[in-house]
C-alpha cells in the first residue's frame, strides 16, 4: 500500500491552478498475472485491474454488479441504443423504477436516503470501450459496454456514416501487460461538493505534450447557430468571405480569441470541396492580420477518410483548432479516435472540440489541448425542443460538469420566459433571463466558451457583451456559496486577483444573500448584472450596476423566475 500527498498544477486551469491530491492506495496481486488496485480519498473511491499477461488478449465481458437500497434515487440519462450522441434529458427516480430498456451512460448521481451523493463515472479511458450501466428492474445496476465494431455503416448521409453496423461477441483486444480504466465513485454529503471535485481529472494520465505554452483557452465566436442572420451591413450574408471577415472583425474587436467555421464550409463528404463563396487563402490572411485564430468543424467519419491530407491542408491553411462532430459511439476503436485526433492535433499545434461525444474520462489532462467537449443537452436544442430550461441548468453543475468541461454554448441575447419560449431553428432563443444566460459563463465550466448569436446581435446588445468579454475561461479558485441540483447554484471562481460570482436558478424566483467573505483583505470594484424589474414577463430585461465592495460585507439579490445574476469583482490597485 502506498499514501501520496502532493499538489498538481494543471496545464489548464479549468477549476483550479493547483489540485491538493491526497489518497491511499492499495495493490493486491493474484494470481493469473493481474492486480488489483483500490484508492480512497476523502471525496471518493476508485478501482482498476492491472494485468501482466504477455500475449494480446480479448475481453469478453467486464462484470459489476451494483446494488443499492430500495430507497435510493438516481439521476441519469438514457439512449435506446450504444450508437448515441449522449444527448437525452435528465431523469430521477428510484433506481428499482428505472426501464430495462436501453442503456444509462455515465455518469450518474446516486442520491441516499440521507442525502449524500454518489456519483459513478471513469477515468483513464484509452485503448478500450466506455462503461454504461443497465437497469435489472430491481434495486441492482449492472455494467455494459458495446462490443468491439466489426462492420460499419457506409450509406445514407455524412452524419450517420461510419457508425456501426455488426458488433462482436467480445468488448476488446489488446495487449496483455496493461492497465484498465478507474471505476470512480465521487461522494458528496452535500450537493456542493460535486462541484468542486476533480476526481477524474486526477486519475487520468498526466500530460503528453511537453510544450503547452502554444495552446490557447479562449472564447470562440460561430456561424452556424445564430445561423448567419447578421444585419446592417452592405453584403449580403452567408457562407462567404465577406461574412466570415464580418465575424473575425467582431472577435477582434471583442478580444474573442477564435472564430469557428462550423457546419457548410466545406461539403459533408468531402474536406476539400469548399464553398464557393470562400476564399479560405484570403480569409486566413485577414484573421492573422486581426490577431484572431480560425478552427474548423468537421464530420469525423469524412475527416478520418481523408486524415492525412487534411492535417496537412489545415496545417497550411494555419489553422488553430478543429471540432469533430458525429462520433456517437464510445466503443474501443472510436476511444481510440479520439486519443489518435489528440496526439496529431498537438504535433501541429491545434486544440479541439469533440462534439456527439462521450463524457470526459480524464484525456483533457494527457492532451491538454482538448479543451472541451459536448456529451449534453446544450443550447443548440433549444432550436427544436424545451429540454435546455432553467431546470436542465442546474442539473449539469452536479453530475456532467464533474466529469470535466462543458460546451454549453452560453449568452444569447435572445431570452425568453417559459411561456413565451417557442423552439425555432433558424432564429433560436435561449430559456431563462438574460442574466441568467450570462451567469452561465461563470457557472459551467469551459476553457473553450463559445457564442451562439450572430454578431450583429452582440453588437446590438454591447453593454452585455463587453461584460462578457471580460469573463476569463480559467479559473484559480472556486468557491460554492449555494446549491442545490435542479433548482440553484451560486458559484464564486478566482481569477488572479479579481473574483466573479454567478447564480441562477429554476423557474422559482428566489433570494440569496451574497457573502463576501471569500475575498482576501482590500478594497474592490463591484460590477453585475442583474434580472431587471421586469424580467419575470420579459427575460431579456436586466440592469447594470456598479459599486464598491470588502469582504467584510453581505449583499442581497433577487432572480426573477429561470433568473440569474453576475458579477465582476476587481481588486483595487
Amino acid at each position: 500500500s502506498v499514501s501520496v500527498d502532493r499538489n498538481i498544477n494543471p496545464e489548464i486551469k479549468e477549476k483550479y491552478a493547483s489540485i491538493h491530491e491526497l489518497y491511499n492506495e492499495l495493490k493486491l496481486d493474484f494470481s493469473g498475472d493481474y492486480s488489483f488496485v483500490l484508492r480512497a480519498y476523502n471525496d471518493g473511491i476508485a478501482y482498476r485491474f492491472l494485468t501482466r499477461i504477455k500475449n494480446t488478449i480479448t475481453i469478453v465481458k467486464e462484470n459489476l454488479d451494483l446494488s443499492f437500497a430500495d430507497s435510493d434515487s438516481i439521476y441519469y440519462q438514457k439512449s435506446k441504443t450504444f450508437n448515441s450522441s449522449y444527448e437525452t434529458p435528465y431523469q430521477h427516480k428510484a433506481i428499482k423504477d428505472i426501464t430495462t430498456d436501453g442503456y444509462c451512460h455515465l455518469p450518474v448521481l446516486i442520491e441516499k436516503q440521507n442525502g449524500v451523493k454518489v456519483l459513478i463515472s471513469e477515468s483513464d479511458l484509452e485503448n478500450y470501450p466506455g462503461l454504461w450501466l443497465k437497469a435489472t428492474g430491481t434495486s441492482d445496476l449492472k455494467s455494459a459496454h458495446a462490443g468491439y465494431p466489426l462492420e460499419f455503416k457506409n450509406e445514407g448521409n455524412a452524419y450517420v456514416r461510419g457508425q456501426v453496423a455488426k458488433h462482436a461477441n467480445y468488448i476488446a483486444k489488446s495487449n496483455g501487460e496493461r492497465e484498465f480504466p478507474w471505476r470512480v465513485y465521487v461522494i458528496s454529503k452535500d450537493d456542493a461538493g460535486l462541484i468542486t471535485n476533480t476526481l477524474i481529472y486526477q486519475m487520468a494520465k498526466p500530460s503528453r505534450i511537453k510544450d503547452v505554452s502554444w495552446i490557447k483557452p479562449g472564447v470562440v465566436t460561430f456561424d452556424w447557430w445564430g445561423r448567419r442572420n447578421i444585419f446592417g451591413t452592405d453584403f449580403k450574408a452567408g457562407i462567404n468571405t465577406e461574412t466570415a471577415k464580418y465575424f473575425i472583425d467582431f472577435a477582434a474587436e471583442f478580444e474573442f480569441e477564435y472564430f469557428l467555421f462550423d457546419d457548410g464550409w466545406s461539403k459533408q463528404g468531402d474536406l476539400f470541396d469548399i464553398n464557393p463563396g470562400l476564399n479560405m487563402e484570403e480569409v486566413m490572411t485577414y484573421a492573422e492580420q486581426k490577431g484572431v485564430k480560425i478552427m474548423l468543424w468537421v464530420i469525423w467519419n469524412t475527416f478520418e477518410k481523408q486524415k492525412k491530407a487534411a492535417w496537412d491542408q489545415f496545417e497550411k491553411w494555419g489553422i488553430s483548432g478543429i471540432k469533430f462532430d458525429f462520433m456517437n459511439r464510445d466503443d474501443q476503436k472510436m476511444v481510440q479516435f479520439y486519443h489518435d485526433v489528440a496526439e496529431e492535433a498537438a504535433k501541429r499545434k491545434m486544440v479541439i472540440d469533440f462534439h456527439g461525444a462521450y463524457k470526459p474520462t480524464g484525456l483533457r489532462r494527457a492532451y491538454p489541448n482538448v479543451l472541451t467537449r459536448e456529451a449534453l443537452i446544450e443550447f443548440e436544442y433549444n432550436g427544436g425542443s424545451d429540454h435546455v430550461n432553467p431546470d436542465h441548468d442546474n442539473f449539469l453543475p452536479y453530475i456532467r460538469m464533474v466529469t470535466g468541461p462543458m460546451d454549453y454554448i452560453p449568452y444569447t441575447t435572445h431570452n425568453a420566459q417559459k411561456k413565451n419560449f417557442r423552439p425555432v431553428g433558424d432564429m433560436p432563443m435561449g430559456q431563462g433571463t438574460r442574466a441568467h444566460s450570462m451567469a452561465l459563463f461563470v457557472i459551467l465550466e469551459s476553457p473553450m466558451q463559445m457564442l451562439p448569436d450572430s454578431p450583429s446581435d452582440y453588437y446590438q446588445e454591447r453593454e452585455c457583451t463587453e461584460f462578457i468579454s471580460k469573463i476569463p475561461v480559467e479559473w484559480d479558485d472556486i468557491k460554492v456559496l449555494d446549491a442545490k441540483i435542479g433548482d440553484y447554484t451560486v458559484i464564486a471562481r478566482k481569477n488572479d486577483d479579481n473574483w466573479y460570482v454567478g447564480a441562477i436558478t429554476d423557474w422559482d424566483p428566489r433570494e440569496f444573500e451574497i457573502n463576501f467573505d471569500f475575498l482576501s483583505e482590500g478594497n474592490y470594484e463591484l460590477e453585475y448584472i442583474e434580472d431587471g424589474i421586469n424580467a419575470d414577463e420579459r427575460a431579456i430585461d436586466y440592469k447594470r450596476k456598479t459599486g464598491n465592495i470588502t469582504n467584510k460585507e453581505n449583499m442581497k439579490i433577487q432572480l426573477a423566475p429561470g433568473g440569474g445574476w453576475i458579477a465582476r469583482i476587481n481588486k483595487k490597485k
